[in-house]
């Protein structure tokens, strides 16, 4: 698990997004599908971790963790 939050935090930190990177690969129905919500799990675990790192709380760690997955994702 932590090997991939390493990768989902590498693919953002270079700009891919979920979607670009299921793109990518060429991924349709349930495997994209499935490789999205794994990548947007994911996300969302390695954006929680970054806010607990910054010490955010309440709805500034609510819109932080939002934007971040959002951006990971790539909705």
């Amino acid at each position: 698990m932590t090997a991939l939050m390493a990768f989902t935090a590498a693919a953002h930190a270079e700009g891919a997004t979920c979607t670009a990177t299921a793109g990518d690969k060429k991924l349709a129905g349930a495997a994209k599908n499935s490789f999205m919500k794994k990548c947007e799990t994911d996300a969302k675990t390695t954006c929680d971790t970054q806010a607990a790192e910054k010490k955010l709380a309440g709805a500034a760690k609510n819109s932080f963790v939002k934007k971040c997955v959002t951006d990971a994702v790539g909705k």
